[in-house]
This record gives C-alpha cells, sequence and structure tokens, in this order.
C-alpha cells in the first residue's frame, strides 16, 4: 500500500465523497479509508485544530473521509467468538471494528467492557475505566482520565490531564463537515453527569462541576467577571481558562411562568481556579 500524504489523501477523499449516491465507488476507495484511520490513529491527522490565533476549526476532508468509511462499509457480525454462539452479539460496518491496542502502545484499559473505535487518537498514558467509549475521529491527550461509563464522540478533541469523571458525556460532531467541535483543552476537569455537547469549546484549567450541560445555545453567567458567555451561529461557546463552572437557576420570565415559580437551567461562573481549587480537583498520580 502506497501511503499518501495528507495533502493527497485529502484531495483523493474530497473527490471519492462527490460520487453520487446509488454510484459506485472509486476502486481505491477502501485504502484510502484505511489510510485515513491509520493516521487518525497515530495523530498525523486530526478532526479539528487549533489555529495560531487560539481558535479552533475543523478539519472538513478529515470528516468526509470518516463518513465515506460509513458509506463503503458493510453491516457484518462483530460478535466475540460469533462461530461458537456468543451470548453478546454485535453488528456494524466492517470499516469501523473496535481498534486493536497493544501493550506498546501504553494506554490502561481496565478489563470490563470499554470499546475505542478505529479512527481515534488515544497518547500513552491515558487510563480507561470500565465501561466507557471513546468513538471514531476523536483526539485523546496524554495522562487523560476517561471514567467509567464516560464518552468521548466522535472528533471529540480532549486534551492533555483532562479528567473526564464517571458518565461524562462529551458529544460528538460529524455531520455537517463544518460544525463546530466540541473541545476539552489541557487540564480541565469535566465533573460526573456533566455534559459537553456540540459547539462548545472548554478552555484549559477550566473546572466544570457534577451536573453542567454546555451545549451552544446554552448561556453562561459569570459571576466574577459579571458577564454572560453565547454561543452564536458562527462561533461556539467558550468557557475561559481557569473558569469554575456549577449548575445554576434562571428565573423564567413572563407573568404565568414567575406564577409558578419556574427556572430554567443555566451554568454559573462562581469563580476563578485558584490553589484551593487545584487542592480539590487534584488527581492522585498513582491511580494512573
Amino acid at each position: 500500500m502506497t501511503l499518501c500524504t495528507p495533502a493527497e489523501l485529502a484531495a483523493r477523499l474530497d473527490a471519492v465523497a462527490e460520487t453520487p449516491p446509488g454510484s459506485s465507488l472509486p476502486t481505491d476507495t477502501s485504502t484510502l479509508v484505511e489510510q485515513l484511520l491509520i493516521a487518525l490513529e497515530h495523530g498525523t491527522v486530526r478532526a479539528a485544530e487549533r489555529g495560531a490565533d487560539g481558535e479552533w476549526r475543523a478539519v472538513p476532508w478529515v470528516k468526509r473521509g470518516i463518513l465515506v468509511g460509513f458509506r463503503l462499509g458493510r453491516v457484518v457480525d462483530m460478535s466475540p467468538d460469533a462461530s461458537r454462539g456468543s451470548t453478546f452479539r454485535f453488528f456494524d460496518k466492517h470499516t469501523y471494528p473496535t481498534r486493536q491496542l497493544r501493550l506498546e502502545d501504553k494506554v490502561r484499559v481496565v478489563p470490563g467492557g470499554s470499546t475505542i473505535r478505529r479512527g481515534a487518537y488515544v497518547s500513552p498514558g491515558v487510563v480507561c475505566m470500565p465501561p466507557m467509549y471513546i468513538n471514531v475521529g476523536a483526539w485523546v491527550g496524554q495522562g487523560t482520565m476517561v471514567d467509567s461509563h464516560a464518552l468521548v464522540g466522535s472528533c471529540a478533541q480532549i486534551g492533555a490531564r483532562v479528567h473526564l469523571s464517571a458518565a461524562a458525556q462529551i458529544g460528538g460532531v460529524l455531520e455537517p463537515v463544518n460544525a463546530s467541535p466540541v473541545v476539552i483543552e489541557d487540564d480541565v476537569v469535566v465533573g460526573g453527569n456533566a455534559g459537553v455537547y456540540e459547539g462548545t469549546v472548554v478552555r484549559a484549567r477550566a473546572v466544570l462541576a457534577a451536573g453542567v450541560v454546555l451545549t451552544r445555545g446554552t448561556p453562561v453567567y459569570d459571576l466574577v467577571r459579571e458577564t454572560v458567555y453565547r454561543g452564536s451561529a458562527e462561533r461556539p461557546l467558550e468557557i475561559p481558562s481557569g473558569a469554575v463552572v456549577v449548575p445554576g437557576a434562571r428565573r423564567v420570565r413572563g407573568d404565568w411562568g414567575e406564577t409558578e415559580g419556574l427556572s430554567l437551567q443555566t451554568p454559573v461562573i462562581v469563580k476563578y481556579r485558584d490553589e484551593k481549587t487545584d487542592t480539590a480537583t487534584a488527581l492522585e498520580q498513582w491511580l494512573r
């Protein structure tokens, strides 16, 4: 298999993606998809990149290539010991099986039902607690812990030394290909049952308390700087570096809503990270 440069791979996959629905894909499509998955797993290409201006942008050709892989794939039996009538049955596209890690990858996957899909980059030193799931196109940085029942969605970008606590949900964005990525930068702590979804960037060292939910359409109120952060159709919601975000509530306007005492869920920044916060969120290195 002759390896393409990233520029060549991008051009060829973009051309394949233009194949009309119902038409046969080019004969080299399988090879191109395989090269893309290898490049993603090695971290040489990413589904989103941070520019020199600090802004995160999707890499559309990578997403188009992943979608080509789904189009190419046929559903096969992926059950373990399928020939012997395994109790656990799994059926998925043959192009996206689970990734086969090796000891030399230096990724800890604790036994108990975790899955890393092909096309995901998982850095050395990452710890995966069962059960958790990392989807295609995701990028997980060195020393990050993905705790039990946590999800790293397709093309989500997770920095180094991040703690995704139990049941944290980091949403994936595969379509549309230009959609803002979900990004968790270095040294962020994401509390249990927190959710971060399409069009959200959490900057370095921020802390999301348990139960915080962030989307592009979620206004976030900053009690320290007395401002409101909002996303838009053109820009993601950005949580500032070092912000400590907790679940809050905002009173509903209008006579009936006020009469009923209704309020809406609203994340609130109550402080910025300090020595006391660092002590409270410190991760015991021996657990790694």
